[in-house]
This record gives C-alpha cells, sequence and structure tokens, in this order.
C-alpha cells in the first residue's frame, strides 16, 4: 500500500502510561529503567538500580505495525527521546527502527507540584512537526495536545494546517495506548484519499 500520511508517536504518555499508579505496573507492561549512568535495565536489575522508570507493552510494537500497514500511515517518532526511541523503546515493543522528528533541544523545569516540565519558546514539538509533516495527512499520538504553555504553538499549528488531513489523538498518560485510539485512527485514515 502506498504511504498516505504519517502516524506520530510520542513515547511519555501514550507508550509509557508514567500517570498510572506509581507502584502498579499497568498490565502488560514491562519495566525498564534507564540509570543515570545511560544503562537500560529490566527484569530482576529494574529493583536493584536507580533511574528514569519506564513501562512498556511488548505488543504495541505489533499492534502498531499492523495499523500502519492497513491505514498506509507511515510510523515516525514524535518524542523527547528522539533517536533514543530506536535504541531503548523500539527493541523494547518489538518495532524497527523508525524516522524520528528532531526538535530543538528543551529546558527542563520543575512546577509547583515539582513535576520535571518540557519548556521550549516557540512551542516544543508543534513547529517540528508542521515542518516534517510538510502539508502531508498526519495522526499523532501524544498526551499533551493540549498543554495551555503551547496554546499559541498550537493555534499556528492549526492555522499552519488548515488544509491538511490532521488527527491529534490525545492519549491519557494514566492508561497509555488504547484500542479506542488505534480505531480512531483507522477510522480517520480510511476518510483519506
Amino acid at each position: 500500500m502506498a504511504i498516505k500520511g504519517l502516524l506520530l508517536l510520542d513515547v511519555d504518555g501514550p507508550l509509557n502510561p508514567y500517570a498510572a499508579k506509581p507502584f502498579a505496573r499497568p498490565g502488560g507492561y514491562v519495566t525498564y529503567r534507564e540509570t543515570a549512568a545511560g544503562d537500560w535495565v529490566s527484569g530482576r536489575l529494574v529493583r536493584r538500580r536507580k533511574g528514569h522508570r519506564v513501562w512498556l507493552n511488548p505488543g504495541h510494537g505489533a499492534l502498531l505495525r499492523s495499523l500502519a500497514d492497513e491505514t498506509g500511515l507511515e510510523l515516525v517518532w514524535a518524542t523527547a527521546w528522539e533517536h533514543a526511541a530506536n535504541k531503548r523503546i523500539a527493541p523494547a515493543i518489538g518495532l524497527d527502527p523508525l524516522p524520528v522528528i528532531e526538535f530543538p533541544a528543551p529546558d527542563i523545569t520543575r512546577d509547583e507540584r515539582g513535576r520535571l516540565r518540557w519548556r521550549l519558546d516557540g512551542g516544543w514539538k508543534w513547529p517540528g512537526v508542521t515542518a516534517y509533516a510538510a502539508g502531508r495527512p498526519l495522526a499523532w499520538l501524544d498526551d499533551e495536545h493540549d498543554d495551555a504553555d503551547y496554546a499559541l504553538a498550537r493555534a499556528a499549528f492549526d492555522r499552519d494546517r488548515a488544509e491538511a488531513p490532521t488527527l491529534l489523538c490525545h492519549v491519557d498518560p494514566r492508561y497509555g495506548l488504547l484500542t479506542s485510539h488505534l480505531d480512531r485512527i483507522r477510522n480517520w485514515a480510511a476518510d483519506l484519499s
């Protein structure tokens, strides 16, 4: 099938339900940890090592490949992980390396609750996605589409893409990727000519 558009994938939120209950790994997910030394560990080592915890579902790769094959959408990373997504995330969920949208380096700050926040003048991902898509149809799985911090960048994105088929598919970071998200993309892609 010819490529009809793009299916953009964020990691944290859609593939890593980071906002799920902290000590209750969701069913079907495997725990990984990226240590300060840059190691990527799973299995028994996860409990013995400190670092950034990531929950990934090894079945997601097959679901996403099947969706891409069925719809003619090309899978592309649109994540702060950038090229590390091909090194860490893709093998863990069963995907081959994918094209990567590169973003300017963000400033990382903490909000009033102490949570890490990505800050970037210009709207973080929005301009990069606009440039990469270059008017092609796109469906985008992300958990930050409605982030008020990027309202101006989102408005510019909406203006720039007014004539291009676009589906912003919000994923709740407490639950991650669900069948309903895949169905929504499938239905949207069916209308692409």
